[in-house]
């Protein structure tokens, strides 16, 4: 089970910095994000 789990984690880490990636740079300042916090906030979001 914990390896199902870790996949689905991974599998969340991903899509989120992919999504978050395809914003520009202003809509990641609305949201108060710099861009080079993309991976932690990904973390956080696990």
């Amino acid at each position: 089970m914990n390896l199902i789990r870790n996949y689905r984690n991974w599998r969340r880490y991903r899509e989120t910095v992919g999504e978050l990636s395809r914003l520009s740079n202003r809509e990641l300042s609305d949201l108060g994000i710099a861009r080079g916090d993309i991976p932690f906030v990904a973390r956080k979001a696990i």
